[in-house]
């Protein structure tokens, strides 16, 4: 695989690039198939569209800090290389950690429950991170080290593992898996969650394990060791959830 161009198209003397294009594709994605499954859950749609509004910045300006904080020796003191973020640099996790705070501080205002709304969203979550992850291969970035497998990421002639191919094509499986359980088989508020935060985090740690640009904490990649942090909780918070809801059953 060569990556084309990262310029999609040219507005008014303006670049657009495929990278922030994949990211606005996913989150439009992500408003309307919410939307349209917000009645199954007992939410407004209209509520979900006002989360949306908020969600864009925050998972934007959440990445980017993630990212730049991990990174601040290429970043020091020039803050048009930070804002710059057409140029790539989001890092995930950065960016589910502020949505998932925002999202719980305007659910606690609306009284609307925080975890009814994240089962809503995790799946179409997973759907926008298997669209925004071709971004990296147009911008030819977040890739594996080298290989010679048929599907490799071409650069400069060499081949390097498409990891980001690997995540997208997890996410997407993840996107229609939970939305299966979540429409067939959902027992308790917070389960769809729970799981979105295993599975993503049991794969983001092995195929972290291939790229050649993770930030570190430490002598540590920092994507492996959030991701084991986000299983053990999430995991840990799955059978207090589930033992809760199956003690409410004992008691009806």
């Amino acid at each position: 695989m060569i990556a084309p161009d990262r310029v999609a198209f040219s507005l008014f003397g303006l670049d657009v690039m495929w990278y922030g294009l994949l990211i606005g594709i996913g989150f439009m994605l992500a408003a309307f198939i919410s939307s349209a499954r917000a009645k199954r859950h007992g939410i407004d749609p209209d509520f979900i569209l006002d989360l949306i509004i908020f969600m864009v910045p925050s998972a934007i300006i959440g990445a980017r800090a993630y990212y730049v904080f991990f990174s601040w020796d290429q970043y020091a003191g020039d803050w048009s290389k930070i804002l710059d973020i057409r140029s790539g640099g989001l890092a995930i996790h950065g960016g589910l950690i502020l949505c998932f705070t925002v999202a719980y501080i305007i659910c606690h205002h609306k009284k609307i429950s925080f975890l009814n709304t994240a089962d809503l969203c995790v799946p179409v979550v997973a759907l926008g991170q298997s669209i925004g992850r071709w971004g990296n291969f147009f911008n030819e970035e977040a890739h594996g080290g080298p290989t010679d497998l048929p599907w490799a990421q071409i650069i400069d002639g060499i081949g390097y593992h498409p990891t980001f191919l690997y995540e997208s094509l997890w996410c997407f499986g993840l996107f229609w898996l939970l939305s299966w359980i979540d429409k067939n088989h959902r027992k308790f508020n917070g389960q769809i969650t729970c799981l979105y935060g295993i599975l993503y985090s049991v794969e983001r740690f092995f195929v972290e394990g291939l790229r050649t640009d993770s930030l570190m904490i430490g002598p540590l990649r920092q994507a492996q060791v959030i991701s084991l942090t986000i299983i053990a909780g999430c995991a840990v918070l799955y059978y207090i959830l589930n033992r809760k809801h199956n003690n409410e059953k004992e008691t009806l």
